[in-house]
């Protein structure tokens, strides 16, 4: 019988060349994949810090402004209640306040009520309102309390403007109480914050701002249809009514989600909220994406052309290769210095590969500075100081702190502009580190305030140091060539205190001290 031969099944089987390439091409997506999502991850949440951190810092200086304002606006009405301490005639009265009005533009208009309630004077007169007596209860509420007064946004009888009424009482000579001098703001026509907060750009991340009184109603927005609005159930409105000042992620009342920052004016009670969609974040994430594959693609297209075409000549150098690409993404890798392959193009490969895993780690590593640093100065930020001083208390080491802040520096932006401002704060940051040890660390907390920890060191001998960078800075030349001081509080872990959050408190108590007693000064917490 003839032998029948079973034949062998051939499955299908993958070609060497097929395999290579096949896991270079899997290892190189994966190593993009993987520096996408964590470039994705740490650019969000970067930029999510830096836009709470500068719309909490823009409604600080808002804050200070409306502060200023609402002080000089006082300051004016209280100057202007000496001038009406006395019976003048209608036409004399109605003068002053003319010039009142037209000389500070603080108020669209401006009252003279007396203790009965008989309005005496009123500018402009168009208001028709001079020889009536008071109607409104935020009026008679004004008159009634006999002191400086703010009141909430409310409608007016006579023109149904909304406003809000800032009042100084008038006392004549004897000291007898003869009444009010009130100014307005017409909240929904031209006024002083519209002056002020009105031309405002709006920047790349598209953020707003407004203003709210101490109830929740909207003094001042873009939008003046709204102004009036109770928006007290706004999650950042509802903390400033608390009292509350900070900033972070939460959604607003049309429930989109926004970075909001949110500051309480000391003097009136009133709020300033500034908000970023965080749509705005994700939008530049995505440019930030684009950006980076638009970079990478073409030397990883590159990469795998010549990966497939040396497949097919040679396979063993690619073996070693394809496993070093695996590796990128979960670990640090580093290709062989003076390793020479015998194949010429193996050589170029494993060049290319270095060059573009070169390049990610350069992205990757500046990402990590940014985070630690601070951009303006390039000393380390609030959150690596943080993390230094709490390790020292974990280590139980002797250090000192010194808080710093610069005199009157919001005068220095005031008078030379902000670039010179920032250029003082370098100056500033330069004098600091070259006064500190190498084992030192040196921070810009925020603003103009600065913070140093001073490793194994006395109170006293941190007090010498301060001293050293406070007298070099009063005599060092400097980018605005005026004398420039700084004040400065000291506390010392762990004579003063074991806990890191008190010794900043009791260093910031120290430099209150320094300021309240002259300025240019170092003061040693004491306890």
């Amino acid at each position: 019988m003839p032998v029948l031969q079973r034949k062998k099944k051939q499955g299908n089987k993958i070609s060497l060349v097929t395999l290579l390439t096949g896991l270079v091409s899997i290892s190189v997506a994966l190593t993009v994949t993987i520096l996408l999502i964590s470039s994705y991850q740490s650019k969000k949440q970067a930029l999510i810090n830096t836009t709470l951190t500068l719309n909490h810092t823009s409604a600080i200086k808002m804050s200070h402004t409306i502060d200023s304002l609402i002080k000089s606006m006082r300051s004016s009405l209280h100057y202007s209640a000496n001038l009406f301490s006395n019976t003048m005639s209608a036409e004399e009265g109605y003068s002053k306040l003319e010039l009142i009005r037209h000389t500070n533009n603080y108020f669209n208009s401006i009252t003279v009520v007396d203790e009965t309630g008989l309005v005496r004077y009123v500018s402009p007169a168009s208001i028709g309102t001079a020889g009536k007596y008071i109607t409104t209860e935020t009026a008679k509420e004004a008159l009634a309390v006999k002191k400086p007064y703010i009141s909430k946004p409310y409608l007016t009888v006579n023109t149904k403007r909304l406003i809000v009424l800032i009042s100084e009482p008038i006392f004549d000579k004897e000291g007898i109480y003869r009444g009010v001098i009130a100014g307005t703001i017409y909240l929904q026509e031209n006024n002083i914050l519209n002056t002020i907060f009105g031309s405002n750009p709006t920047d790349e991340l598209d953020s707003s701002f407004y203003i709210v009184g101490s109830d929740g109603h909207l003094l001042f927005h873009r939008d003046t249809r709204r102004i009036g609005e109770d928006i007290s159930e706004n999650q950042a409105v509802r903390k400033l009514i608390q009292g509350k000042s900070g900033y972070e992620q939460m959604v607003n009342l049309r429930g989109e989600t926004v970075l909001s920052a949110y500051v309480k004016v000391p003097e009136n009670g009133w709020g300033v909220v500034v908000v970023s969609p965080i749509s705005a974040v994700y939008e530049q994430l995505n440019r930030h994406l684009t950006s980076i594959l638009l970079y990478m693609l073409p030397p990883f297209l590159l990469l795998m052309l010549v990966v497939i075409w040396l497949a097919r000549r040679v396979a063993k150098p690619f073996v070693s290769l394809a496993d070093l690409v695996s590796k990128a993404g979960r670990e640090e890798v580093q290709l062989s210095e003076g390793k020479q392959h015998w194949n010429r193009e193996a050589e170029l490969l494993t060049r290319a590969i270095s060059y573009a895993l070169t390049d990610m780690k350069k992205q990757t590593d500046q990402l990590a500075h940014d985070a630690r640093t601070d951009p303006l100065t390039g000393l380390t930020n609030r959150r690596t100081f943080e993390a230094t001083m709490q390790q020292w208390v974990e280590e139980q080491a002797s250090f000192s702190v010194i808080l710093m802040d610069l005199d009157r520096f919001k005068s220095i932006n005031d008078t030379y502009g902000h670039q010179s401002g920032d250029e003082v704060l370098k100056h500033f940051a330069q004098i600091v580190s070259a006064s500190l040890r190498s084992g030192d660390v040196c921070c810009r907390f925020g603003g103009e305030e600065f913070v140093a920890l001073v490793s194994h060191a006395s109170a006293e001998e941190a007090y010498q140091v301060a001293e050293r960078i406070r007298h070099t800075l009063e005599v060092s030349t400097n980018p605005i060539g005026q004398t420039i001081t700084v004040s400065q509080g000291i506390a010392h872990y762990p004579s003063h205190t074991d806990s890191a959050e008190d010794l900043l408190h009791l260093a910031d108590v120290a430099l209150y001290d320094a300021k309240k007693t002259g300025r240019n000064r170092t003061e040693i917490a004491k306890g």
